[in-house]
Order: C-alpha cells, then sequence, then structure tokens
C-alpha cells in the first residue's frame, strides 16, 4: 500500500503520520484498564451512529484466558463459510489497526483514518454531554469499540467476533447483543477492577449473555459454574457445556501445531489441523467450533458443517503471540502469558510440543498482575530466567521483579536487565553456551514485552506471522 492521501483531507500529513496523530488523540485518554460500571456514553455514541453494532450477527467472547486465540479461530471458521467478517480483539501488538480486523486483514490505514474523520464528531459531542454533567470524556477502549462497531457496519460484515476488553456487563462491547456467546476458562486477573471473588468475577463475565442468544461455556471451578448457571436459566437461553455436549476427544501433537478430533453438538470432528500448540488451543478450537455452529444454525438445532470448510477454516489461523516461533537458532519463542493460568498452559505446551536441553526466559510482568505466580509456573520449565522490564508505565521496575524471582528460582539461575535488547542478548548467550543444538529462549510475562520482542526481531514485519512454525 502506497504512503499517500488520497482523497482523504490530512493536511499534507503522510498515512502513517496520520494514522499516529489519530492513535495520539486516542491514547491520551483514560487508558483502557481504567474500569467504570457503565456502558452509557458508548450506547450514546453508538445510538448517535444509528447503532451499527445490531447491523450484523455477533459472537461474543469473554473469559480470562483464551479469548484472543478462540476469537481468532471463530472469524476464520465464519470466513471459511463465505461470509464477511469483523474481528474486535486487544491488545494489540505493533499497530492499533490490528485490533479492527475486516476479513481477516486488520483495517487499512486509509479507511482508519477515514473512518477516525466520520466518527471523531460523534466522540466530541458524548465527551462534551459527559463532561457538562462531571463525567469523564470516553476511554481509550471505549474509542476503539465506536470505531470497531462502526466499521463493520460501513464495510459492511455478515459476522462481528467481539472480544471484551475487560469483564462482560460492563465492558463497552456489550452495547452489543450476542448471537452467540462465548465463555472461557474464568480464573482470577484484573483484580483491581474485577474484584478478589471468583464468583463476582464470573457474574460480571456472564453479563454478556443475552435473551435469545447460544451460549458455548468451557470448563470451569467450582465456584464459577453455579454462577453461570444461573444466568443461564434467568434467560432461559440454550448452553452448550465443555465436559458435557462437547470435548476434545483426542489431540496429537505434530510439525507446527497439533491434530484433534472434536466432539460438539452436531457431530464429531476427526483429526483436524490446528496450526498452534498446547492443550489449550485445542480447547479455544472447540469453543470455536462450537460456536460457529450455533450461530450458522441461527436460533435452530445446530448442524454439522462440511468437513472440507472447517479444514479450510483452521489451516488459515494464525494468533501472533501466543507460542509463536520468532526466529531459530537458537530458537526464541514469545508468549503473551500474563498470569499464572496462562502461564501453566503455556508450560504444559511447550514441554510437549519442543525439546529443550536448556530453556531461558525473559520475563517482564505488569503491576496489577500476579508475578509470584507467573514465576512459580515458570520455574519447572526453564533452566535460567532473565528478568527485565518493557516500556509500559504500569511494569515492575526490574530490579524489584529480580528480587522476586531470586525467591523462586534462586539466585544462580537469575540475572536482571536493564533493557530488552540487553535481556534478549543475556537469555540467547546463556542458551548457546548451555546447548550445543538444543537451546532456547522464551520470551513471556507481558503484553508489551512480546509486542516489542516481536517488532525487535522483526516477526511485526512477517506476513502470516502467528502460525506455529
Amino acid at each position: 500500500m502506497t504512503d499517500h492521501a488520497g482523497d482523504l483531507n490530512i493536511g499534507g500529513l503522510t498515512l502513517a503520520e496520520a494514522e499516529r496523530e489519530i492513535y495520539h488523540h486516542i491514547v491520551e485518554r483514560n487508558p483502557e484498564h481504567d474500569f467504570e460500571p457503565t456502558i452509557d456514553r458508548v450506547r450514546e455514541a453508538c445510538d448517535l451512529l444509528g447503532d451499527p453494532q445490531h447491523a450484523y450477527k455477533v459472537i461474543h467472547l469473554t473469559g480470562t484466558n483464551g479469548k484472543t486465540s478462540t476469537a481468532r479461530m471463530a472469524e476464520s471458521l465464519v470466513r471459511a463459510h463465505g461470509l464477511r467478517t469483523g474481528l474486535f480483539t486487544s491488545p494489540h501488538l505493533s499497530s492499533v489497526r490490528e485490533r479492527i480486523q475486516i476479513d481477516g486483514e486488520p483495517i487499512s490505514q486509509e479507511d482508519f483514518i477515514r473512518l477516525w474523520q466520520d466518527v471523531a464528531p460523534i466522540l466530541h459531542v458524548v465527551d462534551t454531554r459527559s463532561q457538562h454533567h462531571g463525567g469523564p470524556r470516553m476511554s481509550f477502549f471505549e474509542v476503539l469499540t465506536v470505531l470497531a462497531y462502526a466499521a463493520f457496519a460501513d464495510a459492511p460484515i455478515d459476522v462481528a467476533v467481539i472480544e471484551v476488553g475487560m469483564g462482560g456487563v460492563w465492558d463497552a462491547t456489550n452495547v452489543a447483543d450476542a448471537d452467540v456467546a462465548v465463555i472461557t476458562t474464568v480464573t482470577m486477573d484484573h483484580m483491581q477492577w474485577l474484584g478478589n471473588d471468583l464468583a463476582g468475577i464470573a457474574r460480571e463475565k456472564a453479563g454478556i449473555i443475552k435473551p435469545g442468544c447460544a451460549v458455548v461455556v468451557a470448563e470451569q471451578s467450582e465456584s464459577v459454574t453455579p454462577v453461570i448457571q444461573a444466568a443461564i436459566a434467568s434467560l432461559d437461553v440454550r448452553a452448550a457445556w465443555e465436559g458435557d455436549a462437547l470435548e476434545v476427544l483426542d489431540r496429537r501433537p505434530g510439525v507446527g501445531g497439533q491434530l484433534v478430533t472434536l466432539r460438539t453438538p452436531a457431530a464429531t470432528y476427526s483429526d483436524l489441523f490446528v496450526p498452534l500448540y498446547g492443550a489449550h488451543q485445542a480447547r479455544n478450537a472447540l469453543m470455536a467450533l462450537t460456536a460457529v455452529e450455533a450461530l450458522l444454525a441461527d436460533g435452530g438445532d445446530p448442524q454439522a458443517l462440511a468437513g472440507d470448510v472447517v479444514e479450510a477454516g483452521f489451516d488459515a489461523v494464525t494468533s501472533p503471540g501466543r507460542m509463536e516461533v520468532v526466529r531459530t537458532s537458537p530458537l526464541i519463542l514469545v508468549d503473551a502469558a500474563h498470569n499464572p493460568a496462562g502461564v501453566d498452559a503455556l508450560a504444559a505446551a511447550v514441554e510437549e510440543s519442543f525439546s529443550f536441553d536448556f530453556l531461558v526466559a525473559v520475563v517482564a510482568v505488569l503491576g496489577d498482575k500476579d508475578p509470584e505466580g507467573i514465576l512459580a509456573g515458570l520455574e519447572p520449565l526453564v533452566d535460567r530466567v532473565v528478568i527485565t522490564a518493557s516500556s509500559s508505565p504500569r511494569c515492575i521496575p526490574a530490579h524489584e521483579l529480580g528480587d522476586i524471582a531470586r525467591e523462586v528460582f534462586g539466585e544462580e539461575r537469575v540475572s536482571v536487565a536493564s533493557d530488552l535488547p540487553d535481556a534478549l542478548d543475556q537469555a540467547v548467550q546463556a542458551a548457546e553456551a548451555n546447548a550445543d543444538q538444543g537451546g532456547g529462549v522464551l520470551v513471556v510475562g507481558s503484553v508489551t514485552l512480546v509486542a516489542e520482542a516481536r517488532t525487535m526481531l522483526g516477526a511485526d514485519q512477517r506476513k502470516g506471522t502467528g502460525r506455529a512454525r
């Protein structure tokens, strides 16, 4: 794509400059992790835009881990059926435009700029009204949600696959009414905003369930299951639960991913290739496939989908920053796991899919996470850990995280690097020095760290990244 404005009025700026300026206007607002129990501003903005969120069918996903990968698989399966798709996920790795995808591709610079020019006046009206009544301007995430819904209606698309930002009932995305609500496994995360009560967190997430929708639920803990069951019963909606109507029957690791056999409410699909690693991704594939069955049933009983279409949908899946190989010799993996449950799933997948003689982790963790739990999950997996910090102002300082790491790993297995380039250098040197051919590096602990590592190693410039390779 050429970097020129075409018919856009951007004051002589290049497309890249205009995109950066727009992003600056959005990011200077309240950050996306600021949580306020209201969706009134988003609802008002959408109302002024003609309610674009009601112009297409919606698969809405919440949960703690697996949302983005499940969303990507669901979108790819829907698109394989010949339908136009929109995908809204967060956070982004390299460009904010990654969050808003149409037909499997990030919205173009031209369309992003044009979208902003169309929607910004509406945002200004909502901001002004809110501030007049003593409230805040729309937040970063609220603005992006409105932009996504407007972009999807303008495309136009047939189906939007929407990942919540945080929670459910009060999440900005919840102005849309799900045709299919997907709840991945609920564990502790975002405790500053959602609280330390797992049942309360589950109640918040169950808020995406709407009258008339179908619900797909992953296996849950004893404290979470009754909460979701109650929400489903109160609305008398149809639900499919992992372990009951759906399950992973078989899974065999393979080169570049795994072969899975999945049982859904409608059929058993044998030997599907999923180009992502780990038992957790097989379960995510199961959730995605069941959700798409429910969507295409349009309120009726789900029917078996054509095997060749399902195969094509899974084969096209990518999930950047999720067990992604970004370099070989030594092999460098990046993974955005940032809570203990995510790290546990990652560790199991690494042990199953790779044979490292010596593995070094490069770790940075944000201050609102559980550093002890993350490091404890990594301890049996890795031989050494290099502690650093990402550019996020929320990141735990490297020296503080280093102290925590020494408590978990012991002094001799921990080093601290002031920045990511130094951390990667240390990790690569250690991997090469301690293993002839089987050394590896794992970058993990925060999305911002993974994003910066991908950029540094050139993965963000390669087409089709995010596949298991």
